[in-house]
């Protein structure tokens, strides 16, 4: 039988790092807890247990907890602290930030634009916002840093209007709301994009988060990297705040729910989740019959988060104290949202007869009530300053877990009865002339009908004066906290990078040693990071895959990061190469977990704006499962302005063919070439990577004046291989330019003992594609008497991109001289057909068709992947040595420049159609 002593303690989600400092207290506190077991019995034990877990929670210790509690405040009224706020001042500035951020939406939609936009989010979470605003966000010039604050992207033009009122952002700028190109304003673009997007507004907005599930997401990896960054003592990050403000309807996402692990695991205090729950969706209820905020309540706290439920404002609280028998909390409890979300779209008497009347108990309390009483009095906690106040300022003090604040409001607050709670809410975007007035009325603006008639569609924004007292009472608060927010800054000190001995090693070649091209990368890292003092701001990324890279030879050298330490002794303690945790580890091993390493690499990108200080993330992974699997995250990175290196590693199609269709990599370039910010390269040897690599840190972080933030804004993408071969020594006078740019010359045919007249062809190819090119060389050569060149295209990308930039310069200056792409400025002059190829499927070539002079060929792995050797797998979709070779034979036939009998002979030779004859390319090696 197991005794009590041998049973463990209950984690549910909530890390147990504390020493025991006093065991023969603790030993009495469990003596007590045996006597009444063996004593009372359980049931007393059970409740005596509970009554501990409650009133921990009440002072604000982090222990596990009942999983669901009430459909009522976590926060008593005798739990409240005082307001500090002047409420009334508050409430008239509330008043006019709803005003201005319905009319920046409404003005949108006047004839001749019509652009959309969306009003009722803001409208619901305007009070979630302006508490902290007044009272805890803090800006840039605070003494402790400033607060990171991921808003809610269909909130934007509530930050709008707030940004107006403290005149950091003009009316004519707010007229060009989503008109970001078209609306000029003195010969200039003068608008605002629709979301926070800081690529488009690069001093404003720090966060994107309007593509959901994305914002909880990187959220926790920013509070994480702010541990991070103080752990490893690079920065005191201690009075920094991340706050998110979230959609209930968007914690439908699994990113937004799939991490919270991570967060409670970490304990990450310095991070807060506010879920403005005002119960819809884009078009209709999230939980019609059941109840999110419960929902959501046992998830976090399951997960091991702190709690805070704002369901009720101030009205409730004398009916719930006066609700002995629980009458009225059994009501609330079983009520589901559909039916809250059709009481407030309805009005008092509807309230009455369809909620409190339903037992005679609840009907009694509010019988001396009037049914405007039922309406006006009982709001919820998400529209009252006092209670939103008190969930904030117990997350901010709470310790040893992140914080959730579940808020319950009402979307389209305020707007008038034909938005407030209704479904089509989201997409309502105008007003008619008398909800214009309605809205005026109830928000007492001041501003005559006779403005409002005479152009409906242009309803004047309102700003009462810089000396108004309400003007002056926002603007003292948020000097107080720090300035203004959002707010985006990039400022931050020189970064000194390695210089040229850095590169030099890998530029030797390998000797007779067979190296990939994946180890030659880890090798120049490593020879990156002995720079003391650049070494430091390198930060690994790697989703436990360490072993397959080469990488754990890191592992005991700059350590893995825990900011608990290693409280272990790992298994392989006593091998050079042990797994070694740290609490100022550098590298960020996240697991099985691709979406939270974009999110971490996000965060790390980002710190030359976000903490003034440069971090170079470089998250290594399995090509397959970069762009494909979290493309939407690597957009978002590239929208707020991330600057590091993503390096896909066992990359292609056909060098990885062991582990079958699911990691065959045969797309990823295409998939970067869709992203602006990445800049793709498809290395074939170590030193070309050594060339990209320094050119990549240079454009982020150099001292090159010319460049413009957008150059310097970009994520370099490595595609690197897991296959073995002998790394060539860097040529003498190699065309670095070519690399950086392209494409560039690496092997000449030779004529030698072959006629003047001698056919001749060019061969194009990437990667792991170079070694079956140099074989096609070899076999045109000797077998048929072709010179055949042989290009290294280091990035089929960037070749149509410089290809695309010139036909636009040509296409706009038709009478200037038009710019030559450079693959063009490559290839012309030199005789013969082009055959291009690589690990990917064809239209990863086929992209610089346009600019080839001459006739143009490719070979591509297309279609799904398999398992198989290398060899057999480059037979099969007819990428090897021999079929380059014919098919340059093809295309010279095609010129009329050999007969088509000498291709027929070729295939026929190198039984181009048998797998089992493939020889191209070395069948071992994992890395």
């Amino acid at each position: 039988m197991t005794s009590r002593d041998d049973v463990g303690p209950i984690l549910n989600g909530i890390p147990t790092h504390l020493p025991d400092i006093d065991p023969a207290e603790t030993q009495e506190w469990l003596d007590s807890l045996d006597a009444v077991i063996d004593g009372p019995g359980r049931m007393r034990a059970r409740y005596l247990m509970l009554r501990l877990l409650e009133r921990a929670r009440a002072m604000q210790v982090g222990v596990p907890s009942l999983t669901t509690t009430d459909y009522v405040n976590t926060i008593s009224p005798e739990q409240e602290p005082w307001f500090p706020g002047d409420e009334d001042t508050e409430r008239r500035f509330r008043a006019y930030l709803r005003w201005n951020a319905a009319m920046i939406v409404h003005r949108a939609q006047r004839p001749g634009i019509g652009v959309g936009g969306h009003i009722s989010t803001y409208a619901s979470a305007a009070t979630l916002y302006e508490v902290g605003f007044n009272h805890f966000f803090r800006g840039k010039d605070h003494p402790g840093g400033g607060d990171q604050i991921f808003f809610q992207g269909h909130a934007s033009p509530g930050m709008y209007a707030r940004a107006f009122l403290e005149g950091r952002i003009s009316t004519e700028r707010l007229d060009g709301f989503r008109q970001e190109k078209s609306h000029v304003v003195d010969g200039s673009p003068l608008a605002l994009p629709s979301y926070p997007h800081p690529r488009l507004m690069s001093d404003f907005w720090e966060f994107p988060t309007v593509s959901m599930g994305l914002g909880p997401m990187n959220a926790i990896y920013q509070a994480q990297f702010n541990k991070y960054l103080h752990n490893r003592g690079i920065k005191d990050t201690s009075q920094q705040q991340v706050w998110a403000f979230l959609g209930d309807g968007e914690m439908d996402e699994p990113e937004s729910r799939g991490l919270l692990q991570l967060a409670a695991g970490e304990e990450l205090d310095n991070l807060n989740f506010v879920v403005n729950c005002n119960l819809q969706r884009l078009d209709g209820p999230v939980r019609g019959n059941g109840k999110i905020i419960q929902e959501l309540e046992a998830f976090f706290r399951g997960a091991g988060w702190n709690v805070i439920k704002v369901v009720w404002g101030r009205g409730w609280d004398p009916l719930l104290a006066a609700d002995g028998d629980g009458a009225l909390t059994h009501l609330m409890n079983s009520t589901s949202d559909g039916d809250y979300q059709t009481f407030r779209a309805n009005d008092g008497k509807h309230v009455r007869e369809n909620f409190f009347d339903r037992d005679p108990r609840t009907r009694k309390m509010v019988a001396d009530w009037s049914d405007e009483d039922i309406w006006w009095k009982l709001k919820r906690g998400g529209h009252d300053y006092r209670k939103v106040y008190a969930a904030y300022k117990s997350a901010t003090e709470h310790t040893g877990q992140p914080t959730v604040i579940l808020a319950k409001t009402i979307k389209g607050y305020g707007l008038g009865t034909t938005f407030a709670g209704r479904n089509a809410t989201h997409q309502m975007k105008k007003f008619t002339l008398d909800d214009l007035k309605n809205l005026r009325d109830s928000l007492q603006i001041p501003i005559s009908d006779e403005q409002l008639e005479a152009d409906p569609y242009n309803a004047p924004y309102y700003h009462p004066g810089p000396d108004d007292d309400v003007i002056k009472y926002a603007l003292e608060r948020r000097a107080k906290l720090g300035g203004g927010v959002p707010e985006r800054r990039v400022k931050h000190a020189p970064v000194h990078l390695p210089d040229d001995s850095a590169y030099a090693q890998v530029k030797k070649g390998s000797g007779k040693q067979q190296v990939a091209t994946t180890m030659a990368f880890v090798r120049l890292l490593k020879d990156l990071m002995r720079d003391k003092e650049f070494g430091k701001r390198i930060v690994p990324i790697i989703p436990d895959e360490a072993r397959t890279f080469g990488m754990d030879s890191f592992f005991s050298t700059i350590k893995i990061y825990n900011p608990h330490g290693q409280n272990y002794t790992p298994v392989d303690h006593d091998l050079m190469l042990a797994y070694r945790e740290a609490k100022d580890g550098q590298i960020l091993h996240l697991g099985i977990n691709e979406a939270g390493s974009l999110a971490a690499f996000t965060a790390a990108g980002s710190s030359y704006a976000t903490h003034g200080h440069p971090m170079i993330p470089i998250y290594v992974f399995y090509s397959m499962f970069g762009f494909q699997r979290v493309g939407d995250s690597i957009w978002a990175a590239a929208d707020q302005m991330t600057r590091g290196f993503l390096i896909g590693a066992t990359a292609g199609r056909t060098t990885l063919t062991g582990e079958g269709l699911q990691h065959a990599d045969g797309h990823s370039p295409l998939l970067a070439s869709t992203n602006p910010a990445v800049v793709h390269y498809d290395p074939a040897f170590g030193f070309e990577i050594a060339h990209i690599m320094q050119d990549g840190l240079h454009r982020m972080f150099g001292t090159d004046d010319s460049l413009t933030d957008d150059e310097r804004n970009v994520i370099y993408y490595l595609t690197v291989y897991n296959e073995p071969m002998a790394q060539p020594v860097e040529p003498e006078n190699v065309d670095r330019e070519g690399i950086l740019r392209g494409m560039y010359l690496y092997a000449a045919g030779s004529s030698e003992g072959l006629p003047e007249s001698a056919p001749r062809v060019q061969l194009l190819a990437s990667g792991v594609g170079m070694g079956w090119a140099l074989e096609a060389q070899e076999l045109l050569r000797s077998d048929w008497g072709v010179v055949a060149d042989v290009f290294s295209v280091t990035s089929w990308n960037e070749l149509r991109r410089d290809g695309l930039r010139c036909d636009e310069a040509a296409f706009l200056n038709p009478d200037a001289e038009a710019p030559v792409p450079w693959v063009t400025q490559q290839l012309a002059g030199r005789p013969g057909p082009v055959v291009a190829v690589s690990d990917y499927m064809r239209a990863v070539q086929d992209q610089i068709a346009q600019w080839v002079p001459g006739d143009f060929s490719s070979l591509g792995a297309d279609g799904f992947g398999f398992s198989d050797t290398r060899p057999a797998a480059r037979r099969f979709f007819h990428i090897d040595g021999p079929s380059m070779a014919v098919q340059a034979l093809q295309a010279l036939a095609a010129r009329g420049e050999v007969d088509p009998s000498v291709a027929r002979e070729a295939a026929s030779r190198y039984r181009l159609n048998d797998v089992t004859a493939g020889a191209s390319g070395n069948e071992g090696g994992d890395s």
